[in-house]
């Protein structure tokens, strides 16, 4: 019997179980194989856990002016709002590289996580996977409540 991967390193105690983890991190990996990435060849697949639990997947679609090309965490986060979910509870990211959503995918991101103290984001790592929360990533996103501040509501 395999035993399951262990989480590396998590600076906070994770909602996510190792198997919630795992499962996660197999629907990205299988997302990434519908990556379009004839430019890169850097081929990213995404999943994210919404609140009710729903797992909604997303690939990197790249385009010839590069600026088209959407990540895969956005490309879920698309199929996340059209499935009806508009909260986040994690996200797996699979790469070659076990590399982290970009800036502008962990802001895109921020606006659908309720607590960014809290909302996990997961890749994997030599043995297991490596959690760490929105607000690790990056701790000053700008959050919609700035915006409503910024406009006197």
């Amino acid at each position: 019997m395999e035993t399951p991967p262990k989480a590396v390193k998590e600076s906070r105690l994770s909602p996510l179980s190792n198997e919630e983890a795992t499962n996660l991190l197999a629907s990205a990996k299988e997302a990434r194989e519908k990556a379009y990435a004839p430019y890169s060849m850097y081929k990213v697949g995404s999943a994210i856990l919404s609140k009710s639990g729903n797992i909604y997947e997303g690939a990197n679609i790249e385009n010839a002016s590069y600026g088209a090309t959407i990540c895969a965490e956005r490309v879920a986060l698309g199929n996340m709002i059209m499935g009806g979910d508009t909260e986040i509870r994690a996200v797996a990211v699979f790469t070659e590289d076990a590399g982290f959503p970009c800036g502008i995918c962990i802001q895109a991101l921020n606006e659908f996580a309720p607590d960014i103290k809290s909302c996990q984001i997961v890749v994997p790592s030599k043995g297991g996977f490596t959690v760490r929360t929105l607000d690790e990533l990056a701790p000053y996103l700008w959050r919609s409540e700035l915006v409503k501040k910024a406009k006197g509501k």
